[in-house]
């Protein structure tokens, strides 16, 4: 069992930043994967941002160049950082785990463990 819990919502302007960590129990496994993905009200849950233990990385076509996922080893902790934030870009945050690979990394089906989420409003 993963537990995930993320931090780092809030209310930021449009044009601002913020950044989000998930800080993890533990990982699953030596071949784990760790995503982001978001949920607005009303709409499905979308895949934002992935990474694998290897450091490969996957984004939502929204948010290249925009937003970056890493993570802290030493700290079991997942993050990520958002610029140039977009009213668009209001949700509520979640962070996922799952052991090996997934075929479709940005997938809310891939995905066993999740946290409890975490809201973000960005104010146009």
């Amino acid at each position: 069992q993963v537990r995930l819990v993320e931090s780092g919502g809030g209310s930021v302007q449009a044009g601002g930043s913020l950044r989000l960590s998930c800080a993890a129990s533990r990982y699953t496994d030596s071949d784990y994967w760790l995503a982001w993905f978001r949920q607005a009200p009303g709409k499905g849950r979308e895949g934002v941002a992935a990474i694998g233990s290897s450091g490969s990385s996957y984004y939502a076509d929204s948010v290249k160049g925009r937003f970056t996922i890493s993570q802290d080893n030493a700290k079991n902790t997942l993050y990520l950082e958002m610029n140039s934030l977009k009213s668009e870009d209001t949700a509520m945050y979640y962070c996922a785990a799952r052991g090996s690979e997934p075929p479709f990394p940005l997938s809310p089906l891939a995905y066993n463990y999740w946290g409890q989420g975490t809201q973000v409003t960005v104010s146009s």
